[in-house]
């Protein structure tokens, strides 16, 4: 048995060597360290409402918007993120990216060095908007600021939205337990984060949470179906929303160690198998937190969330017997051709964070035959992280500003137009289709840090501005890949 066990890991190692040498054929030394801090940067970019000045605010072609957004339902509702290259305010992506920014700061804070600080900054200018979305109303979430349907026939600057900025909101009688589930998540993982540096913003952030996380299971029922065509297609809630109970739970119990959110993340169990994570489908990210009780506690209450992860580990290796998962011949985790990048920097982080708890504990796990170790995870989100950064094909960095060869006709207003401080005039909604939308000229001011939709399923890119399921960069593909990048930064190489 041990010898079968011995040849297992042997072939394991032999096919990654080779998954490595036979897919990538460039060689490439990454500074993590400088994507790191550029991966963090980019948030500025995405920043709505009133900037701050000098340092904090150092992406200089944005400047103040969305500064009357929430006057339709009578109530601040200023600052958040746009989620990607347009304008609206989609609370949902949002709120799972802060989840992850934050989950990246727990697990790899103390390998950020100087980007610890502007990370908390990062959450914080989203938290800040979760808790005004999540307190103005008794009773009521805002979800979500501007019409997608109709800011989406736009191209124009954040800065001269003249459409109108309608308010969506759940509540009792219009549930939405997926976007309160994983914004209670994204407040009690973020209370976490700042629990000794501001003790009193840690413990508004936790009782806000509960107070989400209450509303999400009193009131069960799906945000798609209370708001319709406000959010989907657009951040349509495809998986239902027990992940998000689930995901929001798991942040409940990990900031409180509350046995009431134990007993109702067992009364939701471990059977839903998947292999994929998203700001959509929380599943396998919900399996990987709670498997860290049976990992590093050995609590065997936690057992079967960490099977399920393992499973979902299972479904992600290439060489495993039960693989869904394509690569590209470069080397590429491919699941949908939608910007696929989230997805792999999504998975990338449980592949780190899942290494990370099976070695506190030298543990590994079989699939199949195939014995995974902690390093065997660690090669292939190196490999992940690298090929995003360059060590592709087509040599190509798919973060803007990394590298010498990077995305320059990215899908996003602010980018693509020129700044107001170039051009004060101001631009209606059809302004920046010509000449700036349909121009091959590259944008005029660069995204510093922002990952596209990248490559797709032949390791192409067209670089193409009205391509923007390749070139369209988004807060949840950046959010995911901040704690992988730190726990490389850190030392790690395999």
């Amino acid at each position: 048995m041990a010898m079968r066990s011995r040849g297992a890991l042997l072939s394991l190692l032999i096919f990654f060597s080779a998954f490595v040498l036979n897919t990538v054929q460039v060689q490439g030394n990454p500074n993590y360290r400088d994507a790191l801090a550029k991966s963090i940067l980019f948030f500025q970019g995405q920043r709505s409402g009133r900037l701050p000045s000098g340092a904090t605010q150092q992406i200089t072609w944005r400047s103040n918007s969305g500064l009357s957004d929430g006057l339709q339902a009578h109530v601040d509702l200023t600052g958040g993120y746009h989620d990607a290259g347009d304008n609206v305010k989609f609370n949902f992506p949002m709120a799972f990216t802060t989840t992850m920014l934050s989950w990246g700061t727990l697990e790899y804070g103390k390998r950020m060095g100087p980007q610890l600080s502007d990370s908390r900054a990062a959450i914080r200018w989203a938290t800040d908007y979760l808790l005004k979305c999540a307190r103005a109303t008794p009773g009521r979430l805002y979800v979500g600021v501007g019409d997608p349907n109709v800011d989406h026939k736009c191209w124009e600057r954040p800065e001269d939205m003249d459409t109108v900025r309608t308010v969506y909101s759940v509540s009792q009688s219009n549930p939405g337990s997926d976007v309160a589930g994983e914004t209670a998540a994204a407040l009690a993982a973020a209370s976490m984060v700042f629990r000794k540096v501001d003790p009193k913003y840690s413990k508004l952030l936790l009782s806000t949470a509960k107070e989400v996380m209450q509303f999400a299971m009193r009131y069960q029922g799906s945000y798609s179906d209370s708001l319709g065509s406000a959010v989907c297609p657009f951040y349509c809630s495809y998986s239902g929303y027990k992940d998000e109970l689930l995901w929001g739970a798991a942040w409940l119990f990990r900031a409180t160690n509350d046995v009431y959110y134990f007993n109702f993340l067992k009364s939701l169990g471990a059977s839903d198998s998947t292999d994929i994570f998203s700001w959509d489908n929380k599943f396998a990210g919900a399996y990987v937190l709670l498997s860290r009780r049976a990992l590093l506690s050995n609590d065997n209450n936690f057992e079967p969330f960490k099977q399920e992860a393992e499973q979902f580990m299972c479904r992600i290796f290439p060489n495993s017997p039960s693989s869904s998962t394509q690569y590209t011949q470069g080397g590429l985790m491919y699941k949908l051709p939608g910007s696929n990048l989230q997805y792999v920097t999504s998975i990338t982080f449980l592949l780190t964070t899942y290494s990370k708890y099976m070695a506190a504990r030298k543990q590994t796990f079989n699939c199949g035959s195939l014995i995974v170790t902690p390093r065997a995870l660690r090669v292939l989100a190196k490999q992940q992280v690298d090929y995003i950064l360059g060590v592709n094909p087509l040599k190509m960095s798919y973060m803007v500003g990394y590298g010498p060869y990077f995305p320059k006709r990215i899908h996003h207003r602010g980018s693509s137009l020129p700044s107001k401080a170039s051009h004060p005039q101001n631009m209606g909604c059809d302004g920046g289709f010509q000449p700036f939308f349909y121009s091959a000229n590259p944008n005029p001011n660069i995204l510093v840090g922002a990952i596209v939709g990248g490559p797709n399923q032949n390791d192409g890119f067209p670089d193409d501005r009205s391509d923007y399921s390749h070139s369209e960069p988004a807060t949840y593909i950046n959010g995911a890949i901040v704690g992988p990048l730190a726990y490389f930064a850190g030392g790690y190489k395999s």
